[in-house]
């Protein structure tokens, strides 16, 4: 049997463009996100990564760890509406976005380039089985996911991640698997 690699995604914790509907900007936590950094435990005994916004590197800070900030764990690239609230947002352009995995009409990335960006990411971790975890964002722990199950990217947003939620995938024998 080969060695199993096991990667541990987390969640940053809640921020007020979270709770108020807001495209994100690298924005700090909320002070309920810190709370819920707070009552939430550490993954130890491994290899750290966040992503290079405040918000994830913060979270990750707060779980006492100190990650190597990796940009592939990088937020969605929202392009034009950074910071702006969906109502703010061209209802046309964005049932574009949301239907159209393959599409970016705010200038920034579309979820099918950001599934290939993580998926790029966990084929460097490479047959290092070392226990690894990366405190990251809602979007890249769904196109994470997306690309371990091989599953269509019109699934990502049926993917529902919670602020701190940890996702754990498994890679052997040149597969990844989920586990819940």
């Amino acid at each position: 049997m080969s060695d199993v690699l096991r990667l541990t995604l987390v969640s940053h914790a809640m921020t007020d463009a979270m709770a108020t509907g807001r495209f994100p900007l690298d924005e700090p936590l909320s002070d309920i996100g810190r709370r819920q950094v707070k009552s939430s435990a550490a993954v130890q005994d491994c290899r750290h990564f966040a992503a290079p916004e405040r918000r994830a590197r913060e979270t990750a800070e707060l779980l006492g760890l100190r990650p190597i900030v990796e940009p592939r764990l990088a937020d969605l690239d929202c392009g034009t509406w950074r910071g702006r609230p969906l109502t703010a947002i061209d209802p046309r352009a964005l049932e574009t976005w949301l239907f159209n995995p393959a599409c970016a009409p705010h200038g920034g990335e579309s979820i099918v380039d950001l599934t290939r960006r993580v998926g790029g990411w966990l084929g460097s971790l490479g047959d290092d089985a070392s226990p690894t975890a990366a405190v990251t964002h809602p979007a890249v722990v769904r196109a994470a996911i997306l690309f371990a199950l091989d599953a269509p990217p019109k699934s990502f947003w049926r993917l529902d991640i919670e602020p701190v939620s940890r996702t754990v995938l498994h890679f052997r024998n040149g597969r990844w698997t989920l586990r819940s």
